[in-house]
C-alpha cells in the first residue's frame, strides 16, 4: 500500500470529534483532588475528594481504592446508615460528551470500607466497585467522607498530628484486580487543636545536691502538643515546708508550645509540688511532684523510651521530628529509634544512623538505633534489637554481607518477599558473638513474642506495657519458665508522640510506657550496661518510680537470700497508690490494699473493667453498658483510667448510668458516690465486643467467649466482702465492684517485707517483683530480684 493509499484509508475512520486530543490531555490513570489542605486533629467534618477518570477509562467490573495508612485512628467509615456518623458515599458525575461520543453505561457505584483492603502501609481502604457498565475518560467520582447530606454528624478526623497525611488512590481500570497507583496523593496537614491542658515533665526523684531541669508544654484535648502559640505562663513551686516561689514560663512562639527551665536550685528535702498555668487562656493546669533527698547509691532514675517509630517505616512524621520530640517535648533521657526490619530501605537506615549519632549527647540525651525483627509468632515473634555501641550497627547486613532482616519487603520492593534470618534462632546467631553490644527485648504488638524461644545472654528485658496494651500475663509467663528477664515498657510510638504518648482510638489505644533505668551517668555505655543488668522498672507512661532491694542486692540482681534481712521497697507517684503486690513469678504472694488501710468509705464504690479479649493483635475488649443503682441516690459519678475523649460515663436517668470504654490489658473504672451503701442494689451490665477489623463498624464482632456479662449485688454483700469480682473468659478479663476510700492516698509509699513470712520454697531461685497501681489506674512493675533461698 502506498502512502497516498494509507491516507485515503484514514479518511474513512470514524471517531468522536476531538476525543483523541482530549484523552491525550489527561493523565492516563487520572487524578484525585481534595477540598481541604488542613484539618484539626480529632475534629468532626465532611471531606470531599474527587477522582477524575484518566484516559484509561474504567471498564465494567473495575474497582477503585481510596487508601490511607493502617496506623491512622480516623474513625472507621460505615456505609449502612446514611444518617449516622462516619457515613461514606460515592457518586458518579458524567463529563460533557463530545460530538459522536456515547455516554458511560455505569448503573451504580457500590461502596464499602475494608481495614485490610490494600497493602501495607496503605491498608485501610474505601473500596468503590463499578456496577453494570463503564466510565468514560473525564468522568468524575465524588467521594464524601462523613457525608452530612442526610443528617449525619460527619466524620471524626485522625486524633494525632501529622504533616502530609495522605489519601492515595489505586485503580483497577480493566477489572482484572491488578491495581495501579494514581499519581499525586491528596496531602493534608493535620494540626493540633486549641490548648486544653498543660503538662509538667520533671524528674520524680533527684539528689539533694542536684538542680531542677523541667519542661512545661501545652497540649490539646487529644494529647497533641500545640504549635506556634504566643503565650506566657507561671510555674508555682511549693516546697515541702509549704513556702511558695514562682518561675515565669516563656513558651516558644514558633514550633512546639514548650517552655524549658534549667538549673533551678531547690532548697529543702522532701516532696515538692510543681503547678503550671497559662496567662489569659483557660486550660487545665499541669501538676507534677518531685522528691528531693540524698541518693547514697550514686544511681539516679532515668526515663527511656526504647521503641519509637518514624515514617521511615510505619510511624508518623520524619525521624528528626520524632527524636527531637522525645528530647525537647517529652523530656526523655534515653530514646531508642526503631524500624520494622523488613520495611526499612538501606538508604533510610543509613541516614537515620547518622542523625542519631549527631543527636546523641552524653550528659544530656542518649539515643540508640534499633530494629524490630518482625518474625511471625510461629517463628518466635517480635524481638526489638537495640544497638548499644557507637559506630555503624550490624544491619541490614553483617560483615560477610549476609542479610540480618527477618525478610525484605516494602511498598517499593519488586518481585517476591526475600527471606532473611528466620526463625528467631538465626537472629540470635547474628549477634551472639557480641552480647554486650546488643540488647534484645521480646515484644508484644501485632506479632507477639512467644517464650518457647529465649536467649539468656541477648534477651535481658521484656516489654510489659506499650501503646498496644499492658502485658502482665506475658511477663509472668517468661518468669515462670525460669527466664531471668527484667521489666521494660515503651511507647511503640507510631503517632509521633513518644515518651508515653497519648492513646489513639484504634489498635494503639493504650497509654504507652516508659522504662526507668538506674544508672550512674547518662551516656550510651553506662545506660547500656544498666539495661543489660536489668536495673530497670516499667511504667505505663508516667514519671513514677519503684525500687525493690534485699540487703545490697537491687532488682535485676541474682543473689542468695539472707532470711534475716527483709525486702525493702519504695514507690513514688502522683495520684496516690491504691494497691501493691509482690509476685514470685506468676504467683501473688503478698498484697496491700491502701484503700482498706485508709478506711473504706460508707458510700464510695468503684466499678472496674479490665483486661483483654485475646493475646494477639486485635486484643482490645470494647465495653458498652449500664450501671443501675436502686435503693440509693447517685450523688456523683466520674471516670478513672479513661484514655481519650470518646470513652466516658454519663447519666441516662435518675438511677442509671451509661458507660463506654476499651481496655487493652489496662483497667478503666467509674467511681460513684452514693447517698448510702446500706440498702442499695448495684447492677452492672455490659456487652463486650472486639475491634471491627472486617465488616460493618456499626456491628462490631461480639467477644465470642462472653458477649455480655452481668454483675449484681447488694450494698450489704459489698460491705461484707470489700470487693466482688467476675472473672470473664479472656486475658485477665474482669469486671469488679469494690469499695474505696474517701481520702487522698499516699504518693510516697515504702516498707519492708519479712522474707520468712513469704514461705518461699528452699533450694530454688525465686524471681520476686513488685507491681503497683495508682488511683488513676496507672501502673508500675519492678524488675525481679532473683533470690535463691
Amino acid at each position: 500500500m502506498t502512502i497516498s493509499d494509507a491516507k485515503a484509508a484514514l479518511g474513512n475512520i470514524v471517531s468522536p470529534l476531538g476525543l483523541d486530543e482530549y484523552m491525550k490531555s489527561l493523565h492516563f490513570l487520572g487524578g484525585i483532588s481534595c477540598d481541604r489542605k488542613t484539618l484539626v486533629a480529632g475534629e468532626w467534618t465532611e471531606l470531599t475528594l474527587v477522582y477524575e477518570v484518566g484516559a484509561v477509562g474504567l471498564a465494567d467490573g473495575a474497582w477503585l481504592k481510596l487508601a490511607f495508612k493502617f496506623y491512622s485512628d480516623w474513625a472507621l467509615f460505615q456505609t449502612s446508615d446514611p444518617a449516622g456518623a462516619n457515613y461514606v458515599s460515592a457518586e458518579y458525575h458524567a463529563a460533557p460528551l463530545l460530538p459522536g461520543q456515547s455516554p458511560s453505561t455505569v448503573q451504580a457505584l457500590k461502596v464499602r470500607f475494608d481495614q485490610k483492603g490494600h497493602e501495607r502501609p496503605f491498608q485501610k481502604a474505601v473500596i468503590i466497585d463499578i456496577v453494570d457498565g463503564y466510565l468514560n475518560a473525564g468522568d468524575r467520582i465524588v467521594i464524601r467522607l462523613g457525608d452530612r447530606r442526610q443528617g449525619g454528624a460527619g466524620t471524626r478526623v485522625q486524633t494525632f498530628v501529622e504533616k502530609n497525611f495522605r489519601f492515595r488512590m489505586f485503580i483497577d481500570p480493566l477489572g482484572s484486580s491488578k491495581f495501579a497507583e494514581v499519581p499525586r496523593d491528596c496531602v493534608i496537614d493535620i494540626v493540633p487543636g486549641a490548648p486544653h491542658a498543660l503538662k509538667v515533665i520533671a524528674p520524680r526523684l533527684i539528689d539533694t545536691a542536684a538542680v531542677l531541669d523541667a519542661i512545661v508544654r501545652v497540649d490539646d484535648i487529644w494529647g497533641n502538643t500545640c504549635r506556634d502559640l504566643s503565650v506566657d505562663g507561671n510555674l508555682t513551686l511549693t516546697a515541702p515546708a509549704g513556702t511558695v516561689r514562682h518561675e515565669a514560663l516563656k513558651f516558644a512562639a514558633e514550633g512546639w508550645t514548650v517552655a524549658r527551665l534549667s538549673g533551678i536550685e531547690l532548697a529543702g528535702d522532701g516532696e515538692w509540688r510543681l503547678q503550671a498555668t497559662l496567662d489569659g487562656i483557660a486550660a487545665n493546669p499541669g501538676i507534677a511532684f518531685l522528691q528531693m533527698e540524698p541518693l547514697d547509691s550514686g544511681l539516679r532514675p532515668l526515663y527511656a523510651d526504647l521503641h519509637v517509630h518514624s515514617e521511615d517505616t510505619v510511624g508518623t512524621n520524619d525521624t528528626y521530628y520524632n527524636l527531637s520530640y522525645g528530647r525537647d517535648v517529652a523530656g526523655l533521657d534515653v530514646v531508642g529509634y526503631t524500624v520494622n526490619d523488613f520495611n526499612i530501605t538501606e538508604a533510610k537506615w543509613n541516614e537515620a544512623v547518622g542523625l542519631i549519632a549527631k543527636l546523641n549527647e552524653p550528659g544530656r540525651f542518649v539515643c540508640y538505633p534499633g530494629t524490630e525483627w518482625c518474625g511471625n509468632s510461629a517463628a518466635g515473634g517480635d524481638r526489638n534489637v537495640v544497638f548499644l555501641r557507637d559506630g555503624k550497627p550490624r544491619f541490614p547486613f553483617d560483615e560477610q554481607g549476609k542479610s540480618v532482616r527477618s525478610f525484605e519487603w516494602n511498598e517499593f520492593t519488586a518481585g517476591t518477599i526475600k527471606p532473611g534470618v528466620w526463625p528467631v534462632n538465626d537472629l540470635w546467631a547474628a549477634y551472639a558473638d557480641d552480647p554486650d553490644g546488643h540488647l534484645m527485648i521480646p515484644h508484644v504488638g501485632g506479632r507477639r513474642c512467644i517464650f518457647d524461644w529465649h536467649h539468656p545472654e541477648l534477651e535481658r528485658l521484656t516489654e510489659v506495657s506499650s501503646a498496644w496494651g499492658q502485658f502482665h500475663w506475658n511477663y509472668i509467663d517468661a518468669l515462670s519458665r525460669g527466664y531471668r528477664l527484667g521489666a521494660s515498657a515503651a511507647s511503640d510510638e507510631h503517632q509521633g508522640r513518644c515518651g508515653g504518648g497519648a492513646p489513639a482510638t484504634a489498635v494503639f489505644g493504650s497509654r504507652g510506657g516508659l522504662t526507668g533505668v538506674f544508672a550512674e551517668a547518662l551516656d550510651r555505655e553506662t545506660v547500656g550496661k544498666a539495661l543489660r543488668t536489668r536495673r530497670t522498672f516499667a511504667t505505663t507512661g508516667e514519671r513514677s518510680f519503684v525500687s525493690l532491694r534485699h540487703s545490697e542486692a537491687w532488682m535485676g540482681d541474682v543473689a542468695s537470700a539472707d532470711m534475716s534481712m527483709p525486702l525493702a521497697y519504695r514507690l513514688l507517684g502522683e495520684h496516690g497508690w491504691e494497691e501493691i503486690s509482690l509476685y514470685d513469678a506468676d504467683h501473688c504472694i503478698w498484697h496491700r490494699n491502701l484503700h482498706e488501710e485508709a478506711g473504706f468509705s460508707d458510700r464510695r464504690v468503684r466499678i472496674r473493667f479490665g483486661g483483654a479479649r485475646i493475646k494477639d493483635r486485635y486484643r482490645a475488649a470494647y465495653w458498652n453498658g449500664e450501671i443501675s443503682i436502686l435503693g440509693a441516690t447517685v450523688l456523683n459519678a466520674q471516670g478513672v483510667g479513661f484514655d481519650h475523649p470518646e470513652q466516658g460515663v454519663w447519666r441516662t436517668g435518675p438511677t442509671i448510668l451509661g458507660f463506654r470504654t476499651a481496655t487493652h490489658g489496662d483497667i478503666d473504672g467509674v467511681e460513684l458516690t452514693l447517698s448510702q451503701l446500706a440498702g442499695a442494689r448495684i447492677e452492672v451490665r455490659a456487652n463486650i465486643t472486639g475491634y471491627p477489623k472486617v465488616g460493618d463498624p456499626l456491628q462490631p464482632p461480639p467477644h465470642i467467649h462472653a458477649p455480655s456479662v452481668q454483675l449484681v449485688m447488694t450494698g450489704e454483700e459489698l460491705a461484707a466482702n470489700g470487693h466482688i469480682n467476675l472473672d470473664i473468659p479472656g486475658i485477665e478479663l474482669q469486671l469488679s465492684v469494690e469499695r474505696i476510700a474517701d481520702v487522698n492516698l499516699p504518693r510516697d509509699v515504702s516498707g519492708a517485707i519479712d522474707l520468712a513470712s513469704l514461705a518461699l520454697k528452699p533450694g530454688r531461685e525465686h524471681p520476686l517483683f513488685l507491681t503497683a497501681r495508682q488511683r488513676d489506674q496507672s501502673r508500675v512493675w519492678s524488675s525481679p530480684l532473683f533470690l535463691t533461698v
